[in-house]
């Protein structure tokens, strides 16, 4: 043992159990952020890449090699232990603090080198907590026994990261959003540094130094938050071509609100994608709502699942002989944002508000899945399936489970994405619906903000009957309803499998057609 060792362990063998208790108490907090970091990096990439189950493996994976990197490592810091776990400290709080400003400005900035910029971070951040816990054992072992401090950090150790992978999505998440939450993360690592630097003052090597580097480093994260709304702002507004007038993180998603200055255009985006446009939703929202709606058959009780923008139930609203809509919207900010912002009201012209629209704010899989009402119409409106959790609301257990809630001369019309830029979806969703024992017609229409996008209309028998287009339409009428039936060659009917809970082959599917879409369209025209 070198004199400088042997100093410093004659110095934390006196440790008292108040510093002790402090050193425990770090240890939680480390593994909280630990997992806060890993959270908030797997997140921001889900929302800006997509393909979350891959965002979030690779983030974990790579964060766990590298926190091995940095507990081999931490052999190398035999001296001045209690100085060190500062420095590490106050060098994660400002790396982590930073990450989630750092990828979303690298998204638009250096989009080629977002994942190198992600890796970066991931295996710094990682490396930096890997040699948190080493150092913190080797220094409570001066006092204790090797065996009462491993178990004393190992148990802490998960306690913290049970801690902090709760609070990430019930408290930081919706209260902060993701900017705000990395610099939350890093207060609360610069907060352990400074507490230990009161604590083992007589421990650091140079105390004065490092407490001004801890000071500082703390005033600049706090003014950071402080500042985390703007900061989001100035970030995000570089994901939008048009000025970003309202945001808000729930507990479900990210909301975003556009305007273009142009032509007063205002679009809705939800995790990044868009929901509709102001100058040509109607477009989607007749085609969506009155071939469905024109077929012979009652028509009293109508279910819409998604549609917290109120676009369908406004369209809806036009047939007197509708008594009831049901509308599930699992997000409650989705649908206060659009009955009580002027400008969306005025588009769905007050729909949320009809006292023939009755909204729940529940999961529609679970909405549907229990007993209740029979519906002689059902709407499916809900988001392309860019994750696992929205991709059982097109599987075969679902539509199963939305025969049973629909009345047997009942139909159902669910948007399906786009036939031309995720054909492979497209058709599944067909596929899927007749293995749950539908019999789909399906449609494609031009939404400009859109591009060219596709429907399926579904009863219990095939459709042999037209609709006849009763109430007033800016943009469909038979005619129109009939040509969208026509596929050219490049968007008809290809062999997919069946989507299933258990087989997300609808998920793959549009992962695999948003990375490679030039080549699936050339690789599918090819089999012709």
């Amino acid at each position: 043992m070198s004199e400088v060792q042997s100093e410093d362990h004659d110095q934390l063998a006196d440790l008292s159990r108040g510093q002790i208790g402090v050193l425990l108490i770090s240890i939680a907090v480390v593994a909280l952020s630990g997992i806060a970091y890993e959270l908030i990096i797997g997140t921001v990439s889900s929302y800006l890449l997509g393909n979350s189950v891959y965002q979030f493996s690779l983030t974990i994976g790579l964060f766990m090699f590298a926190m091995g990197i940095g507990s081999y490592f931490s052999k190398l810091l035999m001296n001045h232990l209690v100085t060190n776990f500062v420095l590490v400290e106050i060098t994660i709080s400002l790396v982590g603090g930073a990450a989630s400003m750092i990828l979303f400005l690298a998204f638009p900035l250096i989009m080629p080198l977002y994942q190198a910029v992600m890796y970066t971070l991931i295996i710094v951040i990682g490396s930096l907590v890997g040699l948190e816990i080493p150092l913190l054992t080797r220094i409570i072992s001066q006092k204790d026994s090797l065996k009462d401090s491993i178990a004393h950090v190992l148990s802490l150790d998960y306690v913290g990261a049970l801690i902090g992978s709760v609070a990430f999505p019930l408290v930081l998440l919706p209260f902060l959003g993701l900017i705000r939450s990395s610099f939350a993360i890093g207060l609360l690592n610069i907060g352990v540094a400074l507490i230990n630097v009161v604590v083992f003052w007589k421990h650091l090597r140079v105390p004065r130094a490092v407490a001004s580097f801890a000071g500082g480093t703390a005033l600049l994260l706090l003014i950071a938050l402080l500042g985390g709304t703007r900061l989001s702002s100035y970030a995000e507004q570089f994901l939008y071509s048009d000025q970003i007038i309202f945001s808000k993180q729930t507990q479900y998603q990210r909301i975003i609100l556009t305007k273009s200055l142009m032509d007063q255009d205002h679009r809705l985006y939800l995790d990044g994608h868009i929901q509709f446009s102001q100058r040509d939703e109607y477009r989607y929202h007749e085609a969506l709502v009155h071939p469905l709606m024109s077929l012979p058959g009652p028509r009293k009780r109508v279910l819409i699942m998604g549609g917290g923008d109120g676009m369908a139930a406004r369209e809806l609203l036009k047939y007197d002989d509708v008594e009831e809509i049901h509308l599930v919207d699992i997000d409650p900010e989705m649908t206060r944002l659009c009955s009580e912002v002027p400008m969306i009201a005025k588009i769905n012209q007050g729909a949320l508000e009809d006292p023939r629209v009755k909204i729940f704010h529940e999961d529609a899989f679970n909405f549907v899945n229990q007993p209740g009402v029979l519906y002689d119409r059902i709407i499916s409106d809900l988001p392309d399936p860019h994750n696992e959790a929205l991709n059982k609301l097109y599987a075969r257990e679902f539509y199963t489970m939305l025969r049973k809630r629909m009345t047997p001369e009942g139909y159902l019309v669910s948007q399906s994405s786009s036939p031309y830029f995720t054909r492979r979806t497209y058709w599944c969703i067909a596929t899927t619906m007749e293995a749950a024992g539908l019999y789909p017609q399906s449609y494609q229409i031009t939404v400009p903000s859109f591009s060219i996008w596709g429907f399926h209309l579904a009863a219990n028998q095939p459709i042999t009957a037209q609709p006849q287009f009763e109430v007033p339409t800016r943009y469909l009428d038979l005619e129109t309803f009939r040509a969208a039936c026509l596929f050219p060659r490049d968007m008809r009917r290809i062999d997919t499998a069946v989507n299933s809970i258990m087989e997300p082959k609808l998920y793959h599917y549009y992962m695999q057609e948003l990375r490679e879409p030039a080549t699936v369209a050339v690789a599918e025209l090819a089999k012709k």
